[in-house]
């Protein structure tokens, strides 16, 4: 799983803010553990449908686009620079266009440091991704608040689809490989007020397995993402 915040953690060579560990670094989990962030989000009736993973991961994004995000606690809009980090960009640009994040849930939630999400509300698009590593981009910007981020473990190209926002600035991150690919331009008060009672406890290998079947139930309050659009 993955920020390394182990999201998926940052420490021990986070795992992607995907399945965290420790709540000092955004990590992914690998197959063990997660961590979540949640907030009062309207439940589904099912996760919606979306397009398989496309069979070569060659998509070349704009050189800036922007992303909103229509969440639970309101429209946040993201400003993708690939010339921050190409292949992270490439990669976030398919993943809109094939609506990857519509429904996901904001898993986790460490006030002070990151909010992750990224694992799909459906786990058969999860399958899809889940071993679809991207190569790391180098570090070419702070991991400043408002930025967006991937999550990773603490190995090399560890990055598939999990990422996280910096509440703070968390530029200690940035030694870690964690690598920028745009910033927050419009809605950050909307991802402060992202719910995070339930803190880590949702375990992300439940969550790729079973999706929102699982987090619905269990952990109805977290805010989530009704739909994700390139503008």
């Amino acid at each position: 799983m993955r920020i390394s915040l182990w999201i998926t953690v940052f420490a021990a060579g986070a795992v992607a803010l995907a399945g965290c560990s420790s709540s000092s670094e955004p990590k992914k989990e690998q197959p063990a553990a997660d961590a979540s962030a949640s907030q009062p989000a309207q439940q589904e009736a099912a996760a919606p449908q979306k397009q398989e993973a496309p069979a070569s991961f060659q998509v070349h994004a704009p050189a800036t686009f922007n992303v909103t995000f229509d969440t639970t606690k309101g429209p946040v809009v993201v400003e993708v620079h690939r010339d921050w980090a190409p292949i992270g960009a490439d990669r976030f640009y398919e993943l809109v266009k094939s609506g990857f994040f519509d429904g996901c849930r904001f898993f986790r939630v460490v006030p002070n440091f990151v909010v992750q999400f990224g694992i799909a509300g459906d786990p058969a698009v999860t399958r899809k991704w889940k071993d679809a590593n991207l190569t790391d981009d180098p570090v070419l910007r702070h991991n400043l608040r408002g930025t967006l981020v991937y999550a990773k473990t603490g190995a090399p190209n560890s990055r598939t689809t999990q990422l996280f926002i910096n509440l703070v600035d968390n530029s200690r991150l940035d030694a870690d490989g964690f690598a920028p690919f745009a910033t927050v331009t419009s809605g950050m008060d909307a991802v402060d007020a992202i719910y995070a009672g339930y803190g880590e406890a949702p375990q992300q290998p439940l969550i790729e397995s079973q999706g929102n079947a699982y987090l619905q139930p269990q952990f109805p309050k977290l805010d989530y993402i009704r739909k994700a659009t390139i503008q």
